[in-house]
């Protein structure tokens, strides 16, 4: 009888490990396909701060359809605008399209081909805090030409896959979570 129990046990348990692993794989590869997961870091490793070269930052890197801004800042004294271009060459914060601030690490998808335009208020746009950029339809399309000379770095480490990284670790973690409860109730209903 227990040799019976044993075999149902084991024969259930990779019934069930099989099926998360084909649930997993098709998760992920629908994610994977259906997420455009490119995570742009604003200004790299100064984040959205003052006496930031943004149009230098911003000629080094090339922003499409579907892709994210990530603006790194002390929502204490900061915060992000989007604002159209008379606004944007002006500084001028008061009459802005959309207030993206929320807790300092603020995510923004670009969700049209067009040029954005990004300020911080409470005059800091006059120090440098303002972005524009262009974002393209899909990458067949040509960027704007840079306003400035491109760095010499080869690659950009401000633009990260890092929504398909992310997705793909939340599907491993919730597939090994589920291995392991599986794992735990069923060794639980034998014992």
């Amino acid at each position: 009888m227990k040799m019976v129990m044993s075999c149902n046990y084991s024969c259930r348990l990779a019934g069930f490990r099989w099926a998360a692993v084909v649930i997993t794989a098709i998760t992920v590869g629908w994610l994977m396909t259906s997420a455009n997961g490119v995570l742009h870091k604003v200004g790299g490793a100064k984040g959205w701060n003052q006496n930031v070269n943004y149009t230098e930052w911003s000629a080094n890197e090339n922003f499409y359809v579907g892709e994210w801004l990530l603006f790194n800042f002390d929502k204490r004294y900061y915060n992000v605008l989007e604002v159209n271009k008379s606004s944007f060459e002006s500084c001028n914060d008061q009459g802005f399209m959309k207030n993206i601030t929320r807790g300092g690490r603020d995510v923004y998808q670009l969700t049209e081909d067009r040029p954005y335009y990004f300020l911080s208020g409470g005059g800091y746009c006059f120090h440098g805090m303002r972005l524009a950029l262009v974002a393209l339809q899909d990458q067949q399309q040509l960027p704007p030409a840079p306003a400035l000379a491109p760095s010499t770095n080869a690659a950009s480490p401000n633009s990260l896959p890092s929504a398909q990284m992310f997705i793909f670790l939340s599907a491993t973690v919730i597939s090994l979570g589920l291995h392991l409860m599986w794992d735990v109730d069923l060794f639980k209903s034998y014992v």
